[in-house]
């Protein structure tokens, strides 16, 4: 698996750089869609010329970037296509080491709930197997790499990729139960963008989570989180949800946080997504970040409902973004309110894709404590129908 993954990031390499030396890196460079006033690598530019001036950067309206961002560029602003493969690999190995140990402690709570019978007894199919899982890791790393969203934030040099990056080593973090530095890149995530603080409740989970699954292991305790930090992460727990209600008005939140407290790294999937899509300045590689996740939950593919309208939602309107731009600002055939209607069914299909997920996990979750053959009290076959 480690050569498929070493050969996965010479393809990736080799693309950008391909992509950095043609025409078409300047063109990639200037589109809404992949970059914004906050991340656009044309303003970094700008606010290193200013900070050589001796101007500040922030003494007008041009420059957005954190001062980690100007510094960090001011010494290696002659590397800074190598700068954005290397973040680009170093996310896609992150997140491929994430999947791995998530996997180990999928098959222990499979292993816990089957010794104590909380699975039904006809729900085999359901079960998640070695076989499945062990390309898992892989493929989530190719989903970031080659995703095309990816592939142009890196050559749009956006820094959109940087806090993919940070983002991606708080999860591996976070997953691995290291508090100490699963804290230090959420706090960095969330000063380069307010909007990670919604990251706060599902790290807390799963690092509660990681305590609590190894201790059962080698103890007759079920799942029993130890009441001296019950308290601590129930007051954690609120005071997110208080401050995700007023700082992204992500009404989704509340009920999400209430609903997957047994599953974190899925909850940490749907608030990655709920980031991408409320943010002020969205461009695609927000969006890269949280589909990447999407094969760790390949087990709920039979559920899904909406799946092929939702691909075809998404691909149609990325198709459709340049298209549209070009009538409205240089054919002057259209005006704002065509793009701004395809940004729309962007959002939605993205929210389409986030809800379906959400739909299948519970009733996967549901089937398997109250198995696949359902029966209603007089003895005929029952569906199961979710408000």
């Amino acid at each position: 698996m480690a050569a498929s993954l070493v050969l996965a990031l010479v393809v990736a390499v080799t693309v950008r750089a391909v992509l950095f030396r043609s025409s078409l890196a300047e063109f990639i460079s200037e589109r809404v869609e992949v970059v914004s006033p906050l991340n656009s690598w044309k303003r970094v530019v700008e606010g290193l010329s200013l900070l050589d001036l001796g101007v500040s950067p922030y003494s007008g309206n041009v420059f957005h970037e954190t001062p980690l961002i100007l510094y960090l560029f001011h010494f290696l602003i002659d590397y800074a296509e190598f700068v954005f493969m290397a973040t680009d690999v170093i996310t896609a190995v992150a997140l491929y080491i994430a999947a791995e140990d998530f996997n180990k402690v999928v098959f222990r709570k499979q292993r816990i709930a089957f010794e104590f019978q909380k699975y039904a007894p006809d729900i085999i199919t359901l079960v998640r197997t070695p076989k499945e899982m062990y390309h898992i890791p892989l493929k989530v790393a190719l989903f970031y790499l080659l995703n095309p969203f990816t592939v142009l934030t890196c050559v749009a040099k956006s820094t959109c990729a940087i806090h993919n990056a940070i983002i991606a080593i708080f999860v591996l973090a976070t997953v691995k139960g290291s508090a100490f530095i699963s804290a230090v890149f959420l706090a960095l995530a969330t000063y380069q963008s307010l909007y990670p603080v919604a990251l706060f409740a599902p790290a807390l989970l799963y690092l509660a989570q990681k305590h609590y699954i190894l201790v059962n292991l080698h103890s007759t305790t079920f799942l029993v989180l130890l009441l001296k930090y019950a308290v601590m992460f129930l007051g954690c727990l609120m005071v997110t949800i208080c401050l995700s209600f007023f700082l992204l008005n992500s009404w989704s939140f509340i009920p999400s946080t209430y609903g997957f407290i047994d599953h974190p790294m899925f909850f940490m999937f749907v608030q990655l997504a709920i980031i991408a899509i409320f943010k002020s300045y969205p461009t695609v590689g927000d969006v890269a970040l949280y589909m990447a996740f999407l094969p760790m939950w390949n087990h709920l593919y039979r559920f899904l409902r909406n799946i092929f309208v939702v691909t075809c939602m998404l691909i149609s309107s990325s198709v459709l973004f340049p298209v549209l731009w070009h009538l409205w600002i240089y054919a002057g055939s259209a005006n704002s309110n065509f793009y701004y209607a395809i940004t729309l069914a962007f959002n939605v299909g993205q929210i389409l894709l986030v809800s379906d997920y959400f739909y299948a996990y519970i009733r996967r979750e549901y089937h398997l404590v109250e198995g696949l053959n359902l029966k209603s009290p007089d003895g005929k076959e029952a569906h199961v129908v979710l408000k």
